[in-house]
């Protein structure tokens, strides 16, 4: 990471480089959005609280594996500091979610949930499929989800690679994917495509960690590089791809 990181902060620009409207408004107004609201508060007052559990829960794990432990056994509070987003990811998905208002959204990778509960909260009329290989963190993920009355949010609990293909099989269209599953070249592509036939041109699909390893840093760039994909904007730690059809193919890489 530290090669794609020093490669990220020599080509990285600001607003200042952008010749885009749409992509302009989307970082200054939303990306950068400072906009600070009470429900961001129970968000991280429940994450202090996961931080602080030392329960120990057995660990089902369908991906690339933990880089930090070597053990499937982990404690609530070990999880809580590795595996979940920090809050500025958190936000950028709610202002995300928020501006462009999805109703059909699909949520791959839900560890103990704080992030799917910041997709939760940003639009009320949307559905969400966050889906999870471990039963344990998804018990515990259910629980957060009843604690702040997230009420628009189903689990899916097992392999994705079976049960993605059947939610999909259930929808007319996908409006919003937030991939942070499987952290594996091959497993990324297969979801990407997978999701790829159910997106539209006003879709958004987030990748979470593109830099993470060769095999992701690798996955990032046969997605931005996809013909269906108009528009991708490198954040270093997540990466946007838009599908809009009136515009010609541009990638951008900001600092975020």
């Amino acid at each position: 990471m530290i090669k794609y990181y020093l490669q990220f902060l020599f080509n990285s620009k600001n607003e200042h480089s952008l010749h885009s409207p749409f992509v302009f408004e989307l970082y200054t107004k939303i990306i950068h959005s400072k906009t600070h609201l009470p429900i961001f508060e129970e968000i991280e007052n429940l994450r202090k609280k996961l931080l602080k559990n030392r329960s120990i829960i057995d660990i089902t794990d369908f991906g690339a594996g933990s880089k930090i432990y070597k053990t499937n056994q982990r404690e609530i509070r070990q999880i809580a500091k590795s595996a979940e987003k920090k809050p500025k990811f958190g936000k950028l998905l709610f202002h995300l979610i928020h501006h462009f208002n999805p109703e059909t959204i699909f949520d791959l990778g839900t560890s103990l949930g704080i992030t799917t509960i910041y997709e939760s909260k940003a639009y009320g009329n949307s559905k969400i499929s966050t889906f999870e290989g471990c039963p344990a963190t998804a018990s515990i993920a259910y629980q957060n989800f009843r604690e702040l009355n997230c009420e628009n949010i189903k689990i899916i609990i097992g392999n994705i690679d079976e049960t993605l293909p059947k939610e999909l099989a259930k929808i007319n269209q996908l409006d919003f994917a937030f991939f942070d599953a499987n952290h594996r070249f091959e497993p990324t592509i297969r979801y990407f495509e997978l999701c790829l036939e159910k997106a539209t041109e006003r879709s958004v699909f987030i990748f979470d960690d593109i830099h993470w390893s060769e095999e992701m840093h690798r996955a990032w760039q046969y997605i931005r590089n996809h013909k269906e994909v108009m528009i991708s904007i490198d954040l270093f730690y997540v990466g946007l791809v838009f599908f809009r059809k009136n515009q010609p193919k541009q990638d951008f890489v900001l600092r975020f």
